[in-house]
């Protein structure tokens, strides 16, 4: 086995309070970092070339048996994530048959709003997969749906639209949170539990770190990401990255949604590593 360890990490806000610790070396692991959007780390984890990444959440369902999770560790939120957007030129419930472009860069999203559009809107708008800048989306079509830090950076400029926050939307559909990603591990990495064991309890540590540390987090955020100071804050305070009982209730929740409408042949049982972890 390798003794460094292939380690995914989205390039999105979100994962800094988890990643800092790790990557400044406050919490010592021995990996090799591989960066890139959602959709690109999914496909690396698939084929093999990572050992342990994020992974849309979609994905694990549609792969989980070559996976085990990481336990307690999560993108999520909690109601509002200030991340995920529907922008639209018209209320939702009148997006029937109109045109809506959706970011290539999200798995979890895309079905989360094919979700909300069938069994929440009750509308089926026609769909399309661009890339994601939203003056050409909105050119395109009549509504677009951006995840990440393009739709952080988009979130003030568009006052004239009506936007949806779809973690809000799905706690008003569901009563509960929203899980965007899992960590996961490939089932050979599994082998090695000391290695795991380390791994896991080095991600809790920088988790931690983080939560202790906001403003250090911040600062850097500012520098590397490039938003104003006031929104990455918000974002923090609304992401979440835990995975506790509540929180796998809500990922099974949208399983069962997204089976419910084809997006998933079955309802994957959730294979926690190490389920007596805490963090």
């Amino acid at each position: 086995m390798d003794a460094r360890i292939r380690l995914g990490r989205i390039n999105y806000l979100n994962c800094l309070p988890v990643y800092y610790g790790i990557e400044k070396g406050i919490v010592p692991i021995n990996v090799d970092l591989f960066h890139g959007p959602p959709t690109k780390l999914n496909k690396m984890f698939i084929d093999g070339k990572l050992d342990i990444t994020p992974i849309s959440s979609i994905e694990y369902a549609r792969n989980s048996e070559k996976s085990l999770i990481l336990p307690n560790m999560s993108i999520s939120a909690d109601g509002r994530v200030t991340s995920i957007l529907l922008i639209s030129k018209l209320p939702a419930e009148k997006l029937d048959g109109k045109t809506l472009t959706m970011t290539k860069s999200s798995a979890t999203s895309v079905v989360l709003l094919k979700i909300l559009l069938a069994k929440y809107w009750r509308v089926k708008p026609r769909l399309l997969t661009r890339e994601p800048d939203l003056s050409s989306m909105l050119t395109q079509g009549d509504a677009a749906l951006l995840i990440g830090d393009d739709a952080l950076r988009e979130s003030r400029n568009v006052k004239e639209f009506y936007v949806y926050d779809l973690g809000e939307v799905w706690k008003n559909y569901t009563g509960l949170p929203m899980v965007f990603a899992l960590w996961v591990i490939r089932n050979s990495y599994s082998a090695d539990p000391q290695g795991l064991a380390n791994v896991a309890g080095a991600f809790l540590k920088s988790k931690a770190w983080g939560v202790e540390n906001m403003e250090t987090l911040i600062n850097e955020a500012e520098q590397t990401h490039h938003l104003p100071r006031d929104l990455i804050s918000e974002h923090f305070a609304h992401i979440k990255h835990q995975l506790n009982d509540y929180y796998q209730t809500a990922l099974l929740r949208y399983y069962k949604e997204a089976a419910d409408i084809d997006l998933l042949k079955h309802v994957p049982e959730l294979k926690i590593w190490g389920d007596n972890l805490v963090g």
